[in-house]
C-alpha cells in the first residue's frame, strides 16, 4: 500500500468531563474466531432531559458522527427525556490482518489487536478517533509506531500558524504541555513522512469526527492505555472501509457507514451487494435484499442481519 500525501499539525519533543455516569477504561471484547467478525453489542439507553447526543457519545467513550448517524431524526442537541438513543458499541471488525492497529477512516475507529498471552484468549480493545478533515487528510496505508512521547510539547507547523492568523488566532511557536496543548498527554509517533501522530485532546467533545490536520486524536483516557499497551514497531495499518460484512453465530451481518468527501472506495447500494456476495462465497445463507438495501441507504454504522 503507498500513502496519500497528507499534512498533520503536530511536531513534538519529550515534554472537566461531563461523566456522570462516565464509563471506565476502554472495552476490550474477547477476539472471535477467524471465521466470525463481530465484536461488542449495540445497546440502548433513555435520554435525560439535560442530555445531548455529544453528552451521551461521551458518557459511554463512542464518537460524535457515530452516535449522530446511529439515531437518525433525533435532535442531536435537544434529545428530550426519555428518547431512547442506540448507542453503536457492535461493530464488525475490518478486513485486514487482526494484529497490532486498525484504523478505519470512514468509521473513525481504532482497533488494537492484543499480542496473546500464553492460554489467554485473544483480545481486541477499540476506541472512537477524530481524523483529518478533507484537505488535511489521514493518510492511507501501512506504518508502524517509532517512538511514544509522555507530555508532547507542539509545534505548530507554518502552515497552521497561518491558517489561524488568518483567523485571528496567533499560535505561539511552541505550546508547552498542559490544558492548552492539543496533543494531551501522550503521543504515538507514525513511520509516516510529515510527522503523523496518533495523540491525545484538550477537547473530548470533537472525538469522532474529521477536525484534524491529519493525525489520529483519541479520548485522554484512551491514548493514555494506547501508550501503556503500545510497544514501538507495532503495525499500525490505515483503511478506508465504509461497507463491511461479518458472520456471527451462522448470521451474515451489514456495517454501512458514510464514504468520506474524498474516497474512490466504491459506496452505495452496489458495493453493498458486492459486500455481501463476497462473504458468502463459502458459506450459504439466504439473503433479505431488503435488508441489505435499506442498511446501504439508511448508513447507521450499526452492524444489521441481512441472512435469514
Amino acid at each position: 500500500m503507498t500513502f496519500v500525501r497528507g499534512g498533520c499539525a503536530a511536531w513534538i519533543v519529550c515534554g472537566s468531563l461531563w461523566a456522570t455516569h462516565l464509563a471506565a477504561g476502554a472495552r476490550t471484547l474477547a477476539l472471535p474466531p477467524e471465521d466470525e467478525a463481530l465484536v461488542g453489542s449495540t445497546t440502548t439507553v433513555s435520554a435525560r432531559y439535560e442530555d445531548t447526543l455529544p453528552d451521551i457519545a461521551r458518557a459511554h467513550e463512542v464518537g460524535y458522527e457515530a452516535i449522530v448517524a446511529a439515531n437518525p431524526g433525533v435532535d442531536r442537541w435537544l434529545p428530550g427525556a426519555g428518547t431512547p438513543i442506540v448507542v453503536p458499541t457492535e461493530h464488525i471488525l475490518p478486513d485486514a490482518p487482526r494484529t497490532g492497529v486498525v484504523l478505519n477512516l470512514p468509521e473513525f475507529r481504532l482497533y488494537h489487536y492484543h499480542a496473546p498471552a500464553p492460554g489467554a484468549p485473544a483480545r481486541v480493545s477499540t476506541y472512537p478517533v477524530s481524523i483529518g478533515d478533507v484537505d488535511w487528510r489521514t493518510p492511507l496505508g501501512l506504518t508502524r509506531v517509532v517512538s511514544k512521547v509522555k507530555r508532547p510539547s507542539w509545534y505548530p507547523p507554518a502552515s497552521i500558524r497561518a491558517e489561524h492568523a488568518r483567523d485571528g488566532n496567533v499560535l505561539p511557536a511552541v505550546v508547552p504541555p498542559g490544558p492548552d496543548n492539543p496533543l494531551g498527554e501522550y503521543a504515538l509517533r507514525l513511520a509516516v513522512p510529515g510527522g503523523y501522530l496518533i495523540h491525545g485532546t484538550n477537547k473530548p467533545y470533537g472525538i469522532g469526527m474529521r477536525v484534524t490536520h491529519g493525525c489520529v486524536r483519541l479520548y485522554p483516557e484512551h491514548i493514555a492505555r494506547l501508550y501503556r499497551e503500545l510497544p514501538v514497531g507495532t503495525p499500525v495499518r490505515i483503511v478506508d472501509q465504509p461497507i463491511k460484512a461479518g458472520w456471527k453465530d451462522g448470521v451474515l451481518y451489514l456495517e454501512v457507514h458514510a464514504p468520506l468527501a474524498e474516497s474512490r472506495t466504491e459506496s452505495g447500494a452496489t458495493a453493498a451487494v458486492r459486500a455481501v456476495i463476497a462473504a458468502t462465497k463459502r458459506r450459504d445463507a439466504a439473503i433479505d435484499w431488503d435488508a441489505v438495501t435499506r442498511a446501504a441507504r439508511e448508513r447507521r454504522g450499526v452492524p444489521v442481519p441481512v441472512s435469514r
